[in-house]
């Protein structure tokens, strides 16, 4: 019984491991995303590589994650930091915006 738990779990971990990649850009738009970054490329880079230190590289992160946090400033709910620059900014972003601007840099 173990073995085939085992068996399952080692399975299960290949097979995401093959498709998480494919997930990461699954719902947003790289093309249109380029097209919505102008705001965000003034501090992170029109590649994602921001040319100040203070403002975190977003290329290459995985697109879940960006969802997430630019989510979760529109909602208000990320404080401290760059919150204050950050929720206004994400407020009028709308949940294609935000998938669609994941993707591309998640892309970069």
């Amino acid at each position: 019984m173990l073995n085939k738990w085992i068996q399952g779990s080692i399975a299960a971990a290949m097979l995401a491991v093959i498709v998480q990649p494919s997930l990461a850009n699954a719902e947003g738009d790289v093309a249109a995303g380029a097209g919505k970054i102008t705001m965000c490329a003034a501090c992170h880079g029109i590649n994602g590589k921001s040319p100040a230190n203070i403002y975190p590289h977003l290329a290459g992160q995985w697109a879940p994650y960006l969802e997430s946090a630019l989510k979760a400033y529109r909602a208000g709910e990320r404080n401290g930091g760059m919150s204050a620059m950050m929720t206004p900014q994400a407020a009028a972003l709308s949940d294609e915006d935000i998938a669609d601007i994941a993707a591309y840099y998640s892309a970069q």
